[in-house]
């Protein structure tokens, strides 16, 4: 079994993260959502962008928290989230992810709620519940169960309203 790392991504880990993306997905298109978020300072946080890494320190999973919107309110969108095929089912998924929850929560910064569009068995083991609970809208049609939010502190006020996601979301 694989023991993975977490750690922010540098630049150094680019073109990793892009070659994850690329072979984790059927198009290019998550790639170059990354890419195309990196660029857009509005959106990009540094930090927020975590990769798994095994013994051998080379990225094998991804989890990307960039900023959006939930009404008037910056919230961070989950996505996308890939892990190489070769290490998928082995943790460096959840390992990436949970850190990059851990980051947003030790930055206790505006955004206080995550939004993610996925599966409805895997997020609810972080802590996700349907957004629809918590007053939050996709800007699209969408199962109820796939549309999940997570409040990083539940002392702090949590945002409502429909999602407004960064343009290169193409949404």
């Amino acid at each position: 079994m694989t023991t993975w790392t977490a750690r922010p991504e540098t630049a150094d880990d680019v073109a990793a993260v892009r070659a994850v993306n690329l072979a984790a997905f059927p198009t290019a298109e998550e790639a170059d959502l990354v890419e195309a978020l990196r660029a857009d300072p509005q959106v990009w946080i540094e930090g927020l962008s975590i990769v798994a890494v095994g013994p051998d320190g080379v990225p094998a999973g991804h989890a990307l928290l960039t900023r959006c919107h939930v009404g008037d309110h910056p919230a961070l969108a989950l996505a996308p989230c890939a892990v190489l095929p070769s290490a998928q089912r082995t943790g460096a998924g959840s390992t990436a992810i949970r850190a990059a929850l851990s980051a947003a929560r030790a930055r206790r910064a505006e955004e206080n709620l995550v939004v993610v569009l996925g599966h409805a068995g895997y997020y609810p083991r972080f802590g996700f519940v349907p957004a629809s609970r918590l007053g939050v809208r996709a800007p699209f049609e969408v199962p109820d169960e796939a549309m999940m939010a997570l409040v990083l502190d539940e002392t702090r006020p949590v945002p409502t309203g429909t999602i407004r996601y960064p343009a290169p979301f193409g949404v």
